[in-house]
């Protein structure tokens, strides 16, 4: 084993490790300097995303690790995803007097778990990441600790988490007994031309766990009362690079590790995604919190991600780093715009809250319409080019069917999203908002113009790394 060689593969991971056990000890020290930590924090952030960037492709540790153009795509999305949701967070908590420097440090950390979900080369790994990044999204959910619906949020997650992992735990088990080895290259030797009852049945644990982690239905029960409980902020962070950090492992898992039993995980994976756009568009119409609401619409969304892995093939994989990266964006947007929202110091959650809001902040009306018409499909936002690619890999799979099912419950989540706009721009206003703080209102507003019009030029180099990401996993 070359250990230079392996941490030249792993060098993003060892920036962020460095760097959260160093800001831990100033931290320690000086517990007031939370300013300086956060800096550090985002600069040690954007450093990884640079480094998975330009960082040379190959397997470290004895190929339990993967570098290569999927994890570097997935790495810079989580990376500056999560550098964004820093100086969303900090401020916000700020303004509530919680001033703690643990913040920075436990997105670092659940930063270094989802990089190491997205180059896993083996069950250990995988087990590793998700565990070290959902450890840390668990206190993360609860940081507001006066706050009795954050400490619910919780301890909600935590159990329900658990339950999960200990899925996951069952199912990577079983396929280690059936297959013989922890290393996907060796279960896909393992799997080829017919897989062992026992490493399916392993499978669908390992799939219902990955499931939870991305809040598809029907291990989706977490999602809603987390999203309402958390911190706003919070939420945007876990809304958007948690979840791309799972699809990704989960297309590494299925694409590398058991490719010849495709026929199997499709009819899986077509099933959830299905029940999720179902969940998502019927359950999110009874909501009239946001929070809650978006989470709905958050399962309806991972559906189409869903949609298009099940596709089985190289433009599968695309539609879906495609779809996610696309979906970051207006997620983090949306809930940047709430977090930016408040009347008499209360913080503004529910569609009534909404009323009149073009009246008293246009820019933010403004940008919510473009992330809810966006999150709706209509073209040509962000979400459009995210659906007509997941459609597109679908109908090309043979799967019409369920892209059809999944293009009727675009059109009935539509209804929500419009009655959003809807509130905001024709009813009457409750009255003057407070001053929304600087920061999230510049993070909505530019995650606006990227959703329209900068996505027309964004996509230009989105598809084509994209590509060359589906292309690493050596499918046709």
């Amino acid at each position: 084993m070359n250990v230079s060689a392996d941490l030249s593969l792993a060098f993003p991971l060892l920036i962020l490790g460095v760097a959260a056990l160093l800001l831990l000890v100033v931290g320690a020290f000086s517990p007031k300097s939370t300013t300086a930590i956060c800096a550090a924090a985002v600069v040690a952030l954007l450093g990884a995303a640079v480094a998975a960037a330009t960082a040379p492709f190959g397997r470290a540790f004895g190929g339990g690790f993967i570098s290569d153009p999927a994890s570097a795509f997935s790495q810079v999305a989580i990376y500056v995803a999560s550098a964004i949701a820093i100086p969303l967070g900090q401020p916000w908590f700020e303004r509530r007097g919680v001033r703690v420097f643990e913040f920075p440090v436990l997105v670092l950390l659940a930063a270094l778990g989802m990089g190491m979900m997205a180059g896993s080369g083996d069950l250990i790994s995988l087990y590793v990441g998700v565990e070290l990044h959902s450890l840390a999204l668990y206190v993360l959910a609860a940081m507001h600790r006066d706050n009795a619906r954050a400490s619910e949020a919780g301890l909600k997650y935590f159990v329900l988490g658990a339950l999960s992992s200990g899925l996951l735990l069952y199912g990577a088990s079983l396929i280690y007994g059936f297959a013989g080895s922890t290393y996907f290259t060796d279960i896909a030797v393992a799997v080829k031309g017919g897989a062992h009852t026992g490493v399916l049945f392993g499978l669908v644990f390992l799939i219902c766990g990955l499931a939870f982690k991305v809040s598809a239905a029907p291990f989706h029960m977490w999602t809603p009362d987390v999203y309402e409980g958390a911190p706003t902020p919070i939420v945007a962070f876990f809304g958007a690079a948690p979840k791309m950090a799972a699809m990704v492992l989960l297309a590494r898992v299925l694409e590398q590790g058991f490719a010849g039993a495709s026929g199997q995980w499709q009819q899986v994976l077509v099933a959830v995604a299905l029940i999720s756009v179902a969940v998502g568009a019927f359950w999110g119409l009874a909501q009239k919190n946001l929070k809650r609401l978006w989470a709905y619409s958050s399962i309806g969304n991972i559906g189409y991600a869903l949609l298009g892995l099940a596709a089985g093939n190289a433009q599968g994989v695309q539609s879906m780093l495609v779809f996610m990266v696309l979906y970051m964006i207006d997620v983090i947007g949306f809930f940047a715009c709430l977090a930016a929202l408040s009347r008499q110091g209360r913080s503004m959650e529910t569609i009534d809250d909404m009323a009149g809001l073009f009246k008293e902040q246009p820019w933010i009306a403004a940008a919510m319409t473009v992330f809810s018409l966006s999150a709706l499909g209509l073209p040509p936002f962000s979400g459009f080019w995210g659906k007509f690619y997941v459609f597109k890999a679908a109908l090309g799979a043979g799967l019409a069917p369920a892209a059809v099912i999944g293009l009727v419950g675009s059109v009935v989540a539509a209804f929500y999203y419009l009655r959003l706009i809807k509130v905001m721009w024709f009813d009457a206003s409750q009255g003057p908002t407070d001053r929304p703080p600087v920061e999230a209102r510049a993070i909505g507003v530019a995650m606006a113009l990227f959703a329209f019009p900068v996505v027309v030029v964004a996509l230009a180099w989105i598809d084509p790394w994209a590509h060359a990401a589906a292309a690493a996993f050596g499918l046709a």
